[in-house]
């Protein structure tokens, strides 16, 4: 054999398959700095894996929500990490983003804390409403610290 040559063909398996295995849907995780500018690296990660995993039709809204949540997030608890997760499962696209934001402890100020994060992500709520989604903010369970922002978008 030339040293240059390719590799033989693998030898057949010992076990076939005998069922294909189902494709899997869009799971996509991305940590990234809390700093408006990953809002653009997040819609771009994001613009390119739908089309990937056959989900075109969720580009528009999922690539806003998700710049939508990393710049509101990333403005609230700027210079720490947030955490991205996309998931398409039962004919729903699921977008999470956590965030390091401490919890008050004066209940008045977590009250106008979370008031403030509600209304900064008005337009998520626009877009999420008008494709018949739903959306919210939550606190991290324990042990987690921290808030959860999500949207979830049916199909």
């Amino acid at each position: 054999m030339h040293p240059y040559a390719p590799p033989p063909p693998p030898a057949a398996a010992l076990c076939p398959v005998s069922a294909p295995l189902p494709a899997p849907g869009l799971v996509l995780s991305l940590t990234l700095p809390g700093d408006p500018r990953s809002a653009a690296v997040g819609r771009r990660a994001v613009a390119a894996s739908l089309p990937a995993y056959g989900l075109p039709s969720y580009a528009w809204p999922v690539t806003l929500a998700v710049t939508e949540l990393i710049a509101v997030n990333a403005a609230l608890t700027p210079g720490r990490e947030l955490y991205l997760s996309l998931r398409h499962r039962d004919d729903a696209l699921r977008i999470v983003l956590w965030d390091q934001h401490p919890r008050h402890a004066d209940p008045d100020t977590l009250a106008l804390c979370a008031a403030r994060r509600r209304r900064a992500l008005w337009l998520l709520a626009a877009v999420v409403d008008d494709w018949g989604g739903e959306w919210g903010v939550t606190e991290g369970p324990p042990p987690h610290r921290g808030t959860k922002s999500w949207a979830l978008l049916p199909g």
